[in-house]
């Protein structure tokens, strides 16, 4: 049986990784992702969070650290902040959405794991994005509702996305 090595957090924080990982009580954890869906999927969320009439009301960075507690920092493929939320380095305060994007290597015990650490932190939604499905899982508190059509709301935001245009970029060339 492997055993690991507990990795100050001091040290994690002082290392780049790419990509970059996960830190998760003393133990450096390798993201799934790399597939050309995963960056395409990663590419557009980022597009349509960052167009101007959205833009107004929240800022949206891909792969950016969040604290989620004090020995655990996850990197969101999608990291959706307030508009008025503080620049930092590191997140610290509460994002409004974390969007997690499924790779075909991804198992449903670190999803879970993940989702739950965010919604922990007190993210309003985690939204799980499965581009096999085209269909986006959408977790807030205890439960989660998958949509394969229609629209999603980013919390406390006027900020409205329609599945059809978010999984469009998959039929391109």
């Amino acid at each position: 049986m492997a055993t690991s090595t507990v990795v100050p957090v001091t040290e994690y924080l002082r290392k780049s990784y790419r990509p970059d990982r996960d830190y998760v009580d003393g133990e450096i954890r390798e993201r799934n992702l790399g597939d050309r869906d995963h960056a395409d999927l990663q590419s557009r969320f980022v597009f349509l969070l960052c167009l101007p009439e959205n833009a107004a009301h929240a800022t949206a960075r891909s792969e950016l650290r969040v604290q989620v507690s004090p020995t655990r920092f996850r990197v969101p493929d999608v990291c959706v902040l307030r508009k008025s939320a503080p620049r930092e380095q590191i997140v610290t305060q509460t994002p409004l959405l974390c969007i997690e994007i499924l790779s075909p290597e991804d198992t449903m015990l670190r999803t879970r794991e993940r989702v739950r650490d965010f919604l922990e932190m007190g993210v309003p939604q985690v939204w799980i994005v499965d581009p096999a499905s085209r269909s986006i899982s959408i977790c807030a508190g205890t439960t989660m509702v998958e949509q394969t059509a229609g629209e999603l709301k980013v919390p406390e935001t006027p900020v409205v996305l329609a599945l059809a245009d978010i999984f469009k970029v998959l039929d391109e060339y």
